[in-house]
């Protein structure tokens, strides 16, 4: 029998090329641990609520979102950059199992008895550990899929990951609403057991094991201390300047701090034998304005997000209870964006066309946003959560497809990792800057129209618009202590409604501004054939 005869057969024609059992394992795999990352961060925002009334934590429920926000940015570089010195397939387990057995602790919360700390408290440190567990498993997912398929293939498959995100993201709340109903909050976080097993499972039987030649396996430790250091301070600054203010002490001295460490992290960077975040990467036109432009989506468009339930609510009067689907109709519509860049990029074997399209998409989204007022339809709203969505759906996967097409195979984890991370801090930078525009407005326009006499007291929880419907029966409790406290309360939730539509205008017409200005560096993105069969140094499969 012939050599060629009992040769395999593979399906893909990246780095690693798998046989269509070991494909079809692999896909599944990294398919569930992208649904498991991205349906945690919609599933526990529902279940929220009963989760601080049962565990006392009010006064620190941002936390629970913040610190998974910290850990996972962080991770998504560091452990990207890892896997390229020492594979792939090894740290991607241990962030399904990192996630698995975080998942069981934030389950646990509160009946921990032996540690030293409250309820709450367990929670927050255990989400900080998930954060870890998500930001690897999310970073190398798409790089996994960089070296599994040619750059010419990576689009359609990075499309079906992207759609994955988008119908987590659907289907999360409500299942988070029914668990917490039916069963328990911590529910919640148990339903990650079984499944992240089975993606385990997957990973480990049928993605293949390869070690990356020709690379010093050196950990560059001063360049992982100082990223840490300067990107810890940024979020938090960035998390606390809605409740400080920009020029308080403690943001200023943790922006100064960051940019600080930034400078002592290029400097590490320049000097380190086989650096955490390759600077040589950014002397490519393509990788350095994708990274750009990622950072940009990150901060108009997913910023934007966080504020139109609120408008839906505050000002359209749609109950909190439906709150968790208000963003259906933009995430379906990024589903099939996401669906048809990949089918678009395989076709015409280059990313630019989807970049340009979806970028405009996004802006007219945008547009119509920032038209809407109190007397705007719910049929207005839909119209624009389609267009934004779609053209959401077909930006998503393209940076990171023109990155990889673009980046030499030696720093592929590296570079793969940059869209996700640089959208993370880009969203968390555009949620502040919206916050701070939204309170300003909010506030003063809400003390003009506020009852003279009206004593300051009552006037307190209504400092932050976005905490008025966890804190509701809080408020009417404290108003029926007063005569005609009811009626009085009445009159300052429509008072809400009103200092709402000028606030969240603002935000809609900066990020319209913003994403126009993102048509512009799209179609300033320099255009490149997506490269398309098995590389002429092929990695052995085993």
């Amino acid at each position: 029998m012939s050599t060629a005869a009992i040769q395999p057969e593979f399906h893909t024609s990246g780095i690693i090329r798998l046989t269509r059992a070991q494909l079809f394992g692999t896909m599944a795999g990294l398919m569930l641990s992208v649904l498991l990352a991205s349906l945690d961060q919609t599933i526990v925002g529902t279940a929220e609520p009963r989760i601080i009334a049962q565990l006392s934590g009010f006064d620190r429920y941002p936390w629970v979102s913040t610190v998974y926000l910290l850990t996972s940015t962080l991770a998504i570089p560091i452990f990207a950059r890892l896997s390229d010195i020492y594979g792939r397939k090894w740290f991607f387990l241990a962030g399904c199992g990192t996630f698995i057995l975080t998942s069981a602790l934030c389950g646990a919360s509160g009946t921990m008895n032996w540690l030293p700390f409250d309820g709450m408290s367990q929670l927050i440190v255990s989400r900080g550990l998930q954060g870890i567990g998500g930001g690897m498993m999310m970073g190398l997912a798409f790089t996994i899929i960089g070296d599994v398929f040619s750059p010419a293939e990576r689009g359609k498959y990075q499309g079906f990951f992207a759609a994955t995100y988008g119908l987590a993201s659907i289907f999360g709340p409500t299942l988070g609403g029914w668990l917490t109903d039916h069963v328990s909050w911590r529910a919640c976080f148990y339903v990650n057991l079984p499944v992240g097993i089975v993606a385990i499972l997957a990973i480990h039987l049928y993605f293949p094991y390869w070690r990356p030649e020709g690379v010093k396996r050196t950990i560059d430790w001063s360049g992982v201390a100082s990223l840490i250091l300067s990107i810890v301070p940024l979020l938090l600054a960035l998390t606390w300047v809605t409740d400080y203010g920009w020029a308080s002490a403690r943001v200023i001295g943790l922006l100064a701090l960051s940019v600080l460490m930034l400078a002592v992290f290029i400097r590490a960077e320049g000097r380190a034998a086989e650096p955490l975040i390759p600077l040589i990467l950014f002397r490519n036109s393509i990788i350095s304005m994708s990274a750009v432009a990622s950072f940009i989506l990150g901060m108009g468009m997913f910023g934007v997000i966080i504020y139109l339930p609120l408008f839906m609510q505050g000002v359209l009067g749609v109950s909190a209870t439906e709150s968790g689907n208000l963003l259906t109709p933009l995430l379906l519509a990024s589903v099939v964006g996401s669906i048809l860049t990949g089918q678009m990029n395989l076709r015409l074997r280059t990313y630019k066309p989807s970049a340009v399209v979806g970028s405009i998409f996004i802006a007219a989204g945008m547009i119509l946003f920032a038209r809407m007022d109190a007397s705007t339809s719910h049929g207005e709203v839909l119209i624009g959560m389609l267009v934004a969505g779609f053209g959401m759906g077909q930006l998503m996967p393209v940076y990171t497809v023109a990155i990889q097409n673009a980046a030499a195979r030696e720093h592929m984890g590296a570079a793969s990792a940059l869209p996700t991370f640089c959208r993370s801090i880009g969203s968390t930078v555009g949620v502040a800057i919206f916050g701070t525009i939204l309170l300003t407005n909010y506030q003063r326009d809400f003390a003009r129209s506020a009852p003279r006499g009206t004593p300051e007291s009552l006037l307190k929880p209504f400092a932050n618009p976005l905490m008025l419907a966890q804190i509701r029966p809080q408020l009417n409790q404290l108003f029926a202590g007063y005569a005609d406290g009811l009626n009085l309360l009445k009159s300052l939730l429509g008072n809400v409604r009103a200092a709402l539509v000028h606030g969240i205008n603002l935000i809609f017409v900066t990020s319209a501004v913003i994403m126009t200005l993102a048509v512009v560096l799209n179609l300033l993105l320099r255009s490149a054939p997506l490269k398309h069969g098995a590389p002429k140094v092929e990695a052995p499969p085993h």
